[in-house]
């Protein structure tokens, strides 16, 4: 069985490689910002972050050594405020996490401009700034790759995105292109992961808090998806390392290399939690424009930080069911 990756799977002089170094984690009080600034803190960055205004105060979920004061309230639509705020932190390495992650969320017109012209302005920032960063991470989306066929997809797939989403995270990385002449811009296309704070908007929080609760019943969606599904530690891991290696103008595969089907994923939790719930498939949950099988080959990824140890899905959700 896998080793979870921890800091204490890691070498210590790894650890440190952020001593005296400044990092910006924008979407810093999302789900994905608070774990990835745990695993900065660790190696020794001083970590800074962005977060929607009236969001900002206090610094729950967040180590200890990220103070209140370096998290600023910042709309990324706002150019000037987003220059302001990279003026005043002068990274030296930059995690791009803010924007709309919600497949279904239901403004079109909030996710283009939040995932495209909100990711410009911060790249416009970076460029302007006399202090350029060593390292940029745009996270960008495996959903680009829509329903396309062929087992386990690297980076040279071509995109077939099948939804508003999709088409905004891809805008992005072509959007991203015109500056990788100025900044050291690495593309990251996270597969599914989850972990325990994630919302209960997503498939798996969903599933599994339906069973913290005990309820004999769950509505779903489309029950033939299958998806590959990674823990939220080993992906800021992953990202961590990257900011490190930098290999700037490249797009990288975060996954497991494995996909779990959804009813896999109910006999997992039925074992958990000691019961089987019944499932209803509800109409409403079914997309026409499903994804139905998206599992990803993350072999560039590990040539450049070297091996990457998934933590299996089994332990993940036992960790999210909680005691």
């Amino acid at each position: 069985m896998a080793r979870p990756v921890t800091e204490e799977t890691v070498r210590p002089a790894e650890i440190r490689e952020g001593e005296g170094r400044r990092a910006l984690i924008t979407g810093l009080r999302g789900f994905t910002g608070a774990y990835l600034a745990r695993e900065l803190a660790a190696a020794g960055y001083r970590v800074f972050g962005t977060a929607m205004p009236g969001d900002e105060a206090g610094a729950d979920g967040l180590p200890a050594d990220v103070f209140p004061a370096d998290i600023f309230p910042v709309n990324l639509l706002d150019r000037a405020a987003v220059a302001g705020m990279v003026e005043q932190v002068q990274p030296d390495v930059v995690a791009h996490l803010a924007g709309i992650a919600f497949v279904a969320h239901a403004n079109a017109e909030q996710i283009y401009r939040v995932n495209v012209a909100g990711t410009r302005n911060l790249l416009e920032a970076l460029a302007a700034s006399p202090r350029k960063p060593s390292s940029v991470l745009l996270a960008s989306s495996a959903n680009i790759y829509g329903n396309a066929q062929g087992g386990l997809l690297d980076e040279n797939v071509a995109p077939m995105p099948a939804n508003d989403y999709a088409v905004s995270k891809l805008a992005m990385e072509y959007m991203a292109r015109l500056w990788m002449d100025k900044l050291p811009i690495t593309i990251v296309r996270p597969f599914n992961y989850t972990g325990v704070g994630q919302s209960e908007n997503f498939l798996l929080p969903k599933i599994v808090a339906h069973f913290r609760k005990g309820a004999r019943r769950i509505e779903l969606g489309n029950l033939a998806i299958a998806r590959d599904f990674s823990d939220v530690r080993m992906v800021v891991n992953c990202y961590r390392r990257l900011l490190a290696a930098a290999p700037g103008g490249e797009a990288f595969n975060v996954c497991s290399g494995r996909s779990h089907s959804l009813e896999s994923v109910l006999d997992m939790m039925n074992e958990i939690a000691g019961y089987r719930i019944e499932v209803q498939v509800n109409p409403a949950f079914v997309r026409a424009n499903d994804v139905l099988t998206l599992a990803g080959n993350n072999a560039k990824l590990a040539g450049v930080i070297g091996p990457i140890q998934p933590i299996p899905l089994f332990d993940t959700l036992r960790w999210m069911a909680g005691p």
